[in-house]
């Protein structure tokens, strides 16, 4: 990747490794759509005036339709399901089992003919991911209810497809246009909800109010014009990979913040996710045949 590629991956591993610690903090005395709501809210606040200001809106909104689908997948759905989920499951589970996604985006790009190949060193950095990650659960899964863990699994589908979608159907879009809108849509269909109980969660700990106000700011508002770019740089397939070292940050913050149970798993799992994470985002090689037609664009970035 080039050194803006890696600057991007390296803020958005870190950026999205602590929603799972403050969703965790905010559950805990919020109601999942309140949360949900006020993230949503607050990333819109800051997002769509500066959309307008822009002159981006109209033309985003041209592309409503693949826009309206990928809101749906990387929003409305994931995040109320986070949410509900995290209501039984640690904060370190979860991101650990939302570790999937590079996975079941490989899935989805090979399903539907994405052109970027998948060659030997990054199915080795990706098999490596796998198994730190097992390493890394160190958890007893046994007796979890089954919902909480199939709400996951749907989160996982969502942010596996859901930049296939950007880089497909959304690549004239600007960034930081397609979160404004995203984020306002999932506001106003969780608004019926979410408004009637604002007086109740106003009267919430004052660290959960915290909890909603840093998702709404830096791990929606921010990380979402980080994340269009980091598409836009290393493809999505490349991008998804964040979702390697999202869970051992979620796991250190949650282990050092939330008193989740410290693993032997932890301590040999972290350096094979991250050597995972080098492998999976290396440069593909330049095939030969374009290569000697002097074709500068053959390497993905």
């Amino acid at each position: 990747m080039s050194r803006r590629g890696w600057a991007l991956f390296l803020a958005m591993s870190l950026i999205w490794g602590v929603p799972y610690l403050l969703i965790k903090v905010a559950v805990e005395e919020l109601p999942p759509v309140v949360v949900v709501f006020g993230r949503c809210v607050l990333g819109a606040a800051l997002l769509l005036p500066w959309t307008v200001a822009r002159g981006q809106l109209r033309p985003a909104l041209r592309r409503w339709r693949p826009l309206l689908a990928f809101t749906v997948l990387e929003m409305t759905g994931p995040w109320l399901l986070l949410a509900y989920a995290e209501q039984t499951l640690s904060s370190s589970l979860t991101g650990l089992l939302v570790a999937g996604v590079p996975f079941v985006a490989a899935l989805a790009g090979r399903l539907t003919g994405e052109e970027e190949r998948l060659g030997r060193v990054r199915l080795l950095g990706m098999g490596l991911g796998v198994v730190g990650i097992a390493v890394l659960l160190g958890l007893d899964v046994e007796g979890l209810a089954p919902l909480p863990l199939l709400a996951v699994a749907l989160v996982v589908v969502g942010y596996a497809t859901a930049p296939l979608i950007v880089s497909r159907a959304l690549p004239d879009v600007p960034g930081v246009a397609a979160g404004a809108v995203a984020l306002t849509v999932t506001s106003l269909v969780y608004a019926p909800f979410a408004v009637p109980r604002l007086g109740e969660a106003a009267r919430a700990p004052a660290d959960a109010l915290l909890a909603v106000l840093l998702l709404g700011v830096v791990c929606t508002a921010v990380a979402l014009a980080l994340f269009f770019a980091l598409i836009r740089e290393v493809g999505p397939q490349r991008a998804l990979v964040i979702t390697f070292l999202n869970p051992a940050v979620a796991v250190l913050l949650g282990v050092l913040l939330l008193d989740e149970p410290f693993t032997l798993g932890l301590a040999v799992g972290l350096p094979v996710v991250v050597l995972g994470c080098v492998l999976a985002t290396r440069r593909s090689p330049v095939r030969r045949d374009r290569a000697e037609l002097g074709d500068v664009d053959a390497a993905v970035p």
